[in-house]
């Protein structure tokens, strides 16, 4: 009798934040001015919620909506959003939030995100998402950040807890990148 073979499938994320000084309103907006950033901060992981997982299997079978801020809302370019805030509470899968009090924001998809290439090869095991926080937007201390599927309301695919610093001025842009592996 031969054994079974099978594969574990893993959620693997990277993620990157750019600083700038200068205030602009995309990532794309500052590739053609030429800003270049004076500090780059990155890293792996994040926990996937377990609400996320349910919205990653009610897509497979053919459930969703275009309608913003539903539970089932597509994280596409018009829903998504990142979630950024100040608390260092850890991670849990049951969130449905970020757990900053006061000092929370989701930022809107810069244009063209999230991006993902359809196919048969490694990259399409890939999705990206973008989004810049520009002067006045998310002055704080980031701590935490997420995926959402509305600019309130909805729900939260992942959750990461780490120090990104604290932001003034100037312009952040917030990338992550969801391998499934």
């Amino acid at each position: 009798m031969s054994e079974q073979q099978h594969e574990e499938v893993r959620w693997r994320v990277e993620w990157s934040v750019d600083k700038y000084r200068e205030d602009f309103r995309s990532a794309d907006e500052a590739g053609q001015a030429g800003f270049l950033p004076y500090e780059r901060v990155t890293g792996k992981g994040n926990l996937l919620m377990y609400g996320g997982a349910s919205n990653i299997w009610q897509y497979l079978l053919g459930n969703g909506t275009g309608t913003a801020a539903q539970t089932l809302t597509f994280f596409n370019n018009a829903n998504a959003h990142i979630g950024i805030g100040d608390s260092s509470t850890a991670e849990a899968a049951t969130h449905t939030d970020l757990q900053a009090a006061t000092n929370k924001v989701r930022v809107a998809m810069d244009a063209t995100y999230p991006t993902h290439t359809p196919g048969t090869t490694s990259g399409a095991a890939t999705i990206t998402f973008v989004v810049t926080a520009g002067s006045g937007v998310a002055n704080f201390a980031w701590q935490e950040f997420g995926i959402f599927n509305g600019s309130s309301g909805g729900r939260m695919l992942n959750r990461k807890v780490a120090n990104l610093g604290t932001k003034a001025t100037g312009s952040w842009v917030l990338t992550i990148t969801v391998t499934l592996a």
